[in-house]
This record gives structure tokens, sequence and C-alpha cells, in this order.
């Protein structure tokens, strides 16, 4: 219980502490650099989920199409 106490005051004082520092001129570059960074780190994780999608349904499909190849030469 003491170190949820901690873990949350930590917390708290690490907001305050980032509050004061945006004030400034080099602390709103900083996050302005950091939440650039973020998005650019979000976007080429969707990138590359779409990129996968892409590749596992073209695979399925190509599946698919083999599937019904082969069950039609049963027939």
């Amino acid at each position: 219980m003491k170190n949820v106490i901690w873990l949350i005051a930590g917390i708290g004082i690490g907001f305050v502490a980032a509050h004061q520092v945006s004030r400034t001129p080099q602390g709103a570059q900083f996050f302005d650099d950091v939440d650039a960074k973020a998005k650019e780190f979000g976007a080429a994780v969707v990138d590359g989920y779409k990129a996968r999608e892409a590749e596992l349904r073209a695979a399925v499909a190509e599946a698919e199409d083999t599937i019904a190849d082969l069950t039609s030469r049963l027939k």
C-alpha cells in the first residue's frame, strides 16, 4: 500500500514539474518536440498495421482462390 502512495505522489510531482517546465520557452519547445515524435511514432505504427493487414488479406484471398480451385478439380 505504501508503494501505491509513493507512485501516486511521484506522478503528481511529475505533473507539477512538467507544468512548470512547459511555461518556459525551452520547456514548451521540448514538449512540442516530444509531441511531434509521439505523433510520428503513432503514424508509423498505424502505417505498419495497415500494411500488414493488407498482406494478410491478400494471403487469405490467395488461399481462398487456391481452395476454390482445388475443390473445383475434385468435382
